[in-house]
């Protein structure tokens, strides 16, 4: 369903830039309408309506439809993933290192609260 929405989305878009660019604008008869003494005023009434404007608004409200229903489709997802045949992995804790046991030495070892002087090389 939704391939056919984007495909009908896309074709609807370039219909609509099609149509727009094909319609003329308001301002065509405006030098008809300063010295020409046409009925019309400058921004008076355009008449009955056109067969390019009403393909103008039918496109307009198929495509904010096709919008709105990619929008939805895309926030409501109910598609399977490709994980669910897969389990979690277990978390194994790392085990707190145990304090090494003190070697026992017949030399008592002298305990300094200063760290060693470092060996000078000449």
């Amino acid at each position: 369903m939704s391939i056919f929405l984007i495909i009908m989305h896309v074709i609807v878009c370039i219909a609509l830039i099609m149509i727009v660019l094909l319609q003329t604008g308001k301002g065509a008869d405006m030098g008809a309408a300063f010295g020409g003494g046409s009925s019309q005023t400058l921004f008076g009434s355009t008449g009955a309506s056109t067969f390019l404007s009403k393909a103008t608004t039918v496109a307009a409200v198929v495509f904010m439809l096709t919008s709105l229903s990619l929008a939805y489709m895309s926030t409501h997802k109910t598609g399977d993933s490709i994980m669910t045949d897969k389990k979690a992995p277990i978390e194994q804790q790392a085990a707190p290192a145990a304090p090494a046991a003190p070697e026992k030495s017949s030399e008592p070892k002298p305990e300094t609260s200063q760290p060693a002087e470092p060996a000078q090389t000449e």
